[in-house]
């Protein structure tokens, strides 16, 4: 493995373990944690008081939804992947959420991401 590519790993990795150490999920706000593969994006939905998935979705499976001028390509799965989340919430009657990124930069699909939660109604 190239040098670059074990840095920017380890790189990640200190960003994630700082995010975590801040950011905890209850029951009345829970946290929302993301991974970024190439090809999809995943969200999920967890209670870290008792340590459960409440909600998970999938880019893959995301359902069409009208997404908003000048987002296209994986941002427009990933905002669709937030919307989704948010649909899916308000049925479960959360209206708040503390976002995960993860580690990753707050930029292109994570960033997508959020804005699909916004106008989904979910304070982020």
């Amino acid at each position: 493995m190239s040098d670059i590519n074990r840095k920017r790993r380890l790189k990640r990795q200190k960003r994630k373990t700082s995010i975590r150490k801040r950011v905890f999920g209850t029951a009345e706000r829970p946290r929302i944690t993301v991974f970024r593969s190439h090809k999809n994006i995943y969200a999920q939905v967890v209670d870290d008081n008792q340590g459960a998935t409440m909600l998970a979705s999938n880019g893959s499976c995301a359902a069409e939804v009208e997404v908003p001028e000048g987002v296209q390509g994986k941002c427009a799965m990933a905002y669709s992947v937030g919307r989704t989340i948010a649909d899916l919430a308000k049925e479960k009657g959360i209206a708040a959420m503390v976002f995960d990124r993860n580690g990753y930069l707050y930029h292109g699909r994570i960033a997508a991401l959020a804005r699909g939660l916004r106008d989904g109604g979910i304070e982020v």
